[in-house]
């Protein structure tokens, strides 16, 4: 594998720019686990690799949770996962997919229950976010251990 460019040097200021808008959602989730799951369910529908690296790394940080990991890209079908987790990854799946077929009524009312109007639009942001790593990782052909 070789890296395409290291988007870092080559545009200080937009990695700065991500960084702050990483630094600003990261800063606005009390519970680091349920961050930690949507960015690996995001990234594993955009295929990006170095991202389901790093934030399963980041996530084992935070406690035993192999088999969440594992299991994730089926949550669906396990119950391992709380109603909270469930929602969320719902949300980040539609979000992330949204040209597909939009967000329907039923699962904004579903987040509702569970995240208040500010918690909903840090999801959003979230998930922007996550989106927006795994196209630079991706586009620049960044790996697990690249910058190492």
């Amino acid at each position: 594998m070789n890296l395409r460019m290291n988007y870092r040097a080559a545009n200080p200021g937009a990695f700065k720019a991500m960084m702050a808008l990483e630094q600003y959602v990261s800063g606005q989730f009390e519970d680091k686990v349920l961050y930690e799951l949507l960015k690996i369910r995001v990234s594993q529908i955009n295929g990006c690799a170095f991202c389901i690296d790093m934030h399963a790394k980041d996530l084992m940080k935070l406690g035993d949770y192999g088999d969440h990991i594992l299991l994730l890209s089926v949550w669906h079908e396990v119950p391992i996962f709380t109603e909270k987790q469930r929602v969320m990854l719902e949300m980040a799946e539609v979000v992330t997919r949204i040209s597909e077929h939009g967000v329907p009524l039923e699962l904004y009312n579903k987040i509702r229950e569970h995240f208040s109007e500010t918690e909903i639009v840090n999801l959003i942001m979230a998930i922007n976010s996550i989106n927006s790593w795994n196209r630079i990782a991706i586009t620049t052909g960044m790996y697990p251990g690249c910058f190492n």
